[in-house]
This record gives structure tokens, C-alpha cells and sequence, in this order.
């Protein structure tokens, strides 16, 4: 700090130096006694080197209060050290300035994005009654193409359900239910929205009961079960996806699908990134897995993925280190 200091006030020692330079000229010119030039140097340097040492402190305290307002200065600016000059002045009156420049920005980009998030919350909540009455009328007829149509359907569904879930994301964690929940009551109720689709493409389901409880949300883990699975079946063409549990309290989820390219495991959970088999499949749209990772690290959960390809993928979730305060 102490070089910090001359470096703004590298003047005052060239300028003591000066006047002790004349001095010493002065009385050398008159051909004073050197004991009293000494002396008058002694006293000069003494209350030089004092004003100094006062200036110096002065400079300490003040960049100590700078240093802490630096962790508040998002909130308020009134606590600004008195001004020593003019300068100074000026410098905090633009300080001020910018601050409630930067404070009416903010607010105004917040409250924009408060309305965005309503509108598209509204939107997706009125979408889902056209998509409730085509479930009822599907389920009133019967034709050929019937299941693949539910599944199409229940792809929007997945879709709208996605758009919720990035708008609530961020929020401020009053959609968060944390208590203990029966790991393999969630998985049922994932199994049970997927049974069409392993009926249909004729995929087995190994699933074995884990018998474990876990501290979580159970929507927000619902929802997370549900994109793997979903990604499962969309990628397998044949053979099996097995559900089972490795200890301790990690779930493992294995299919026999197309995998994923060597290059693309690092940013499989990048937002919009699809990867190779993404770019086979048009309507993917690289946002499940990056929502899946987001919400498991607001639970206090780990999503890791490995895969070879031609051979399949597994997702591995850790559930045992939720540091989350239970309901």
C-alpha cells in the first residue's frame, strides 16, 4: 500500500527535498554556522516527514473504507468517504451518477423480464387445455395411428413442460419441496407415462425396486427421470433400458441406443447444444439435458453421462448429497 501511496503523491518528498536544497543554499550563501543549518533542516524534515505520516494514514483509513464498501456498493452509495478535494468530489459525484444509471437499467430489465416470464407462463398454462381436449378425443376414437398420435402429443406435452420449467428455474426457490421421498414411487410414475412407447417400439424395461429414500423435490426430479427416459427411448431403437440403483443412493440408467460421439459428451449439457445425434434428429432441441443439470445443482444432486457409440448411454445420478433444508 505504502508504494500505492507514492505513487499518488510521489510530489511531496521531491518538493521537501527542494526546500531543504534552497535552505541549505541560503545559509551556505551567508556562510551561516553549520549547527544551525542542521538544526532548521532537523526541524523541516521532522514536521515534513510528520504531515507525511498524518497524510498517510489519512490515505490508509480511506481505502480501507473503500475496500468495504466495494461489498455493498450494489446497494447504496451514501456511505462514501467525505471528499478531501475538489477532485475528489467530482469523482464521487460521477460515481453516483453511474450507480443510479446502472440501478434504473436493472430495474427496468428486471421488470422486463418479470412481464416476459408471466406472458409465456400464461401461454403455456392455456396451451395445455387444446392439448387436454385432443387427449379426449384421441381416446374416443380408434385407428391405426392412434399411439403414435399420443405420443406426438404427449411430446408437446414434454415440450410445454420443458418451457416451464426454464421460466421457473431461476425463481426464487418458493417452488422447491424438499422433503424424503420414496425413490422408486417417482420412477413408477415415470415408467407409467412411458409404457406406450416400450410397447410400442418394443424396448424391454429392466427395473428393479432401489428401496431408497431420498431427500429431493419430487416434481423437480420428476422431471429430470423424465427427460432421460424420454432421450432413452427416442435414441434406442432396440434391445433394453435397465433402471437400477449403485451404491450409495446413485441411480443408474443404461440403454442399448445409437450413444453419443466421443467429442460431444463435454457439452451435452451446453444449452442448445444436440450434438451429432441431435443433428440426425431435427426436432431435438438441446435443452433437456442442460435444464436436467441445472435443476439436479439446485437440488444438491451430480448428473454425470458416459457412452459409446453403437452400444448405448448411462446416466448416472448421485442423490445422496442434497444438503437441503427438509419441510
Amino acid at each position: 500500500m505504502f508504494w500505492e501511496y507514492l505513487k499518488v503523491h510521489w510530489k511531496l518528498p521531491l518538493i521537501l527535498t527542494f526546500f531543504l536544497a534552497v535552505e541549505a543554499l541560503i545559509f551556505a550563501l551567508y556562510r551561516l554556522p553549520v549547527q544551525a543549518v542542521l538544526y532548521a533542516a532537523a526541524v523541516c524534515a521532522f514536521f515534513g516527514v510528520a504531515a507525511a505520516v498524518f497524510d498517510y494514514g489519512s490515505f490508509c483509513v480511506k481505502h480501507r473504507k473503500l475496500q468495504q464498501m466495494r461489498k455493498v456498493i450494489e446497494v447504496s452509495t451514501d456511505h462514501l468517504p467525505l471528499p478531501q478535494s475538489l477532485l475528489e468530489k467530482d469523482y464521487q459525484e460521477m460515481v453516483r451518477a453511474l450507480f443510479e444509471q446502472n440501478k434504473s437499467s436493472r430495474d427496468e430489465m428486471e421488470a422486463h423480464f418479470k412481464d416476459t416470464v408471466e406472458y409465456y407462463t400464461m401461454w403455456a398454462h392455456q396451451i395445455k387445455t387444446p392439448i387436454a381436449a385432443m387427449r379426449l378425443l384421441l381416446g374416443e376414437t380408434d385407428f391405426p395411428e392412434k399411439q403414435e398420435l399420443l405420443e406426438e402429443l404427449q411430446r408437446i406435452e414434454q415440450y410445454v413442460e420443458m418451457v416451464l420449467c426454464y421460466l421457473r428455474l431461476d425463481g426464487d426457490g418458493s417452488d422447491y419441496v424438499i422433503k424424503e421421498y420414496d425413490l422408486d414411487k417417482i420412477l413408477r410414475q415415470v415408467i407409467r407415462k412411458h409404457a406406450s412407447s416400450f410397447i410400442r417400439k418394443k424396448i424391454r424395461l429392466d427395473y428393479k425396486e432401489t428401496g431408497l429414500r431420498i431427500v429431493t423435490d419430487e416434481k423437480w426430479l420428476f422431471f429430470v427421470l423424465d427427460q432421460i427416459f424420454s432421450n432413452a427411448l427416442k435414441y434406442t431403437q432396440s434391445g433394453y433400458v435397465s433402471v437400477l440403483a449403485e451404491s450409495p443412493k446413485t441411480l443408474c440408467i443404461r440403454d442399448t441406443g445409437i450413444g453419443i460421439a466421443p467429442e460431444d459428451i463435454p457439452r451435452i449439457f451446453e444449452r442448445g447444444y444436440t450434438g451429432m445425434a441431435g443433428r440426425c434428429d431435427k426436432r431435438a432441441s438441446g435443452i433437456g439435458l442442460y435444464l436436467c443439470r441445472r435443476i439436479c445443482m439446485n437440488l444438491g444432486h451430480q448428473i454425470t453421462v458416459t457412452s459409446v457409440p453403437g452400444e448405448g448411454t448411462q446416466v448416472k445420478l448421485d442423490l445422496k448429497n442434497a444438503e437441503l433444508e427438509v419441510e
